[in-house]
């Protein structure tokens, strides 16, 4: 037999050394939920592991992550007053800025910030954007996703990730950044998020969950894979340095579609129902915690994603996975 590709897969030693996906610390960005208040270290139950942090302790936390080589954040606030304009998204001392200033103050570049901009937990009914007559208006929200950005730009953020999924809200992004100075703030654009059932814990943890009808509107059908390589070529045109599929792991797809379309690097996000059902199925005892987790991060990098974002990271660096 002249090919035998099993020569190759003899033992560790040469499985190491033909691997073709390999991971890395430096791949990770790690979410975090800021509450209001001080001393505040609340578990979430929908997310087990996963907690909301007043500004004080998620200092504190993400010293201790730093010192594991976890120095990419991603932060959502929680609990800023909520408005039908979600005015207080944009404000100078809501949540996420006051938090940005705290961190960067605190480890400076040693610290990647990337802020979450949506309006989702800043609005009285839960939508992503400026509601009239039950239906989301995006140049409306647009104007908003921009004046979040330049604030979240102001107090320090490093990199911003809008996820409302309006059309246009790159470009806009980007021009009031230019037009401001801050011309090295990056955009990773959620470019293609799917009107998902895997955001369910996550609503639970940002208190975003639309008090009446859906996002189908304008988040992505998750049957169009064809969609999605056009909304992130759209928002590369208009600007983005990094594009995002959004959940992960039903859209090995969509990442491994668009990794053929675009140079720019691709980021996917392993959303909190992904998460959350490893957990639950770990704590039954029904699979392998620590396989399954490594197994899927391999799986991200394979289909295309040199960053991921995954509430998993903790667990990986502190037992020691990777």
């Amino acid at each position: 037999m002249l090919h035998r590709p099993r020569r190759l897969r003899k033992n560790p030693v040469v499985r190491e050394m033909v691997a073709e996906t390999r991971l890395s610390k430096d791949m990770f960005i790690y979410p975090y939920f800021v509450v209001p208040g001080k001393n505040v270290v609340h578990a979430l139950d929908a997310m087990p592991g996963i907690s909301h942090f007043s500004e004080d302790t998620l200092i504190k936390d993400v010293e201790e992550g730093l010192k594991l080589g976890v120095n990419k954040i991603m932060l959502f606030g929680v609990g800023d007053e909520k408005s039908a304009d979600a005015k207080s998204a944009y404000h100078d001392h809501s949540l996420v800025p006051s938090a940005v200033r705290t961190l960067k103050k605190a480890f400076g570049d040693d610290l990647y910030v990337v802020t979450d901009v949506c309006v989702c937990s800043y609005t009285t009914h839960g939508h992503c954007g400026i509601l009239e007559n039950d239906y989301v208006q995006n140049d409306a929200t647009v104007e908003v996703i921009a004046k979040m950005g330049l604030t979240h730009a102001q107090a320090g953020a490093d990199m911003l990730a809008p996820s409302d999924m309006m059309d246009g809200r790159v470009g806009a992004m980007r021009s009031v950044l230019d037009g401001a100075g801050f011309v090295n703030t990056a955009i990773m654009s959620h470019a293609t998020k799917f009107a998902s059932a895997y955001y369910g814990p996550f609503r639970e943890a940002a208190d975003c969950a639309p008090s009446k009808g859906d996002r189908k509107a304008y988040q992505m059908d998750f049957r169009n894979g064809n969609e999605a390589v056009r909304e992130a070529l759209l928002d590369e045109s208009e600007g983005a340095d990094v594009l995002m599929v959004k959940p992960a792991l039903a859209y090995l797809d969509v990442i491994h579609k668009l990794k053929q379309h675009t140079d720019l690097p691709i980021a996917c996000y392993n959303v909190s129902g992904e998460y959350s059902m490893v957990k639950a199925a770990a704590a039954k005892g029904w699979i392998d915690e620590q396989k399954v987790v490594m197994e899927t991060m391999h799986a991200f990098a394979r289909a295309g994603a040199s960053i991921i974002t995954t509430y998993h990271i903790r667990d990986i660096v502190e037992k020691n996975w990777m």
